[in-house]
């Protein structure tokens, strides 16, 4: 899992995704999934591009497929599905709008910065 979760934050930030978390939600009975792994960009473009970015890369280098993909017909919150991670992209205004990481605010959270 964290190799997957490597890839995806690297794929995040060739698209120049911005503020990167993960949440760890393996300790909490119910979660439909091991982590979350959250970001937000500027425009719908951007978004949809870095959904792009990602399935490829995780193609690419890990050798997995994405399981699900919702949200690419609008690209302002798209939710991707790797069974044990789940990658939410928003809109900037919207990742604002939903706090997901509020909602999940128990959680072990891992900031991913990297350098422009």
């Amino acid at each position: 899992m964290e190799k997957l979760i490597g890839t995806i934050v690297s794929a995040i930030e060739d698209k120049k995704g911005k503020n990167i978390v993960s949440l760890d939600l393996s300790g909490f009975d119910g979660a439909i999934c091991s982590a979350f792994v959250v970001c937000n960009a500027d425009s719908t473009t951007q978004v949809a591009a870095i959904a792009d970015g990602i399935e490829e890369k995780v193609q690419q280098e890990l050798g997995k497929k994405v399981w699900r993909v919702e949200g690419q017909q609008s690209a302002v919150w798209i939710a991707m599905d790797y069974v044990d991670v789940v990658v939410h992209i928003f809109q900037t205004e919207l990742r604002e709008f939903y706090r997901l990481e509020e909602l999940w605010a128990d959680a072990p959270l891992t900031r991913h910065e990297y350098e422009e």
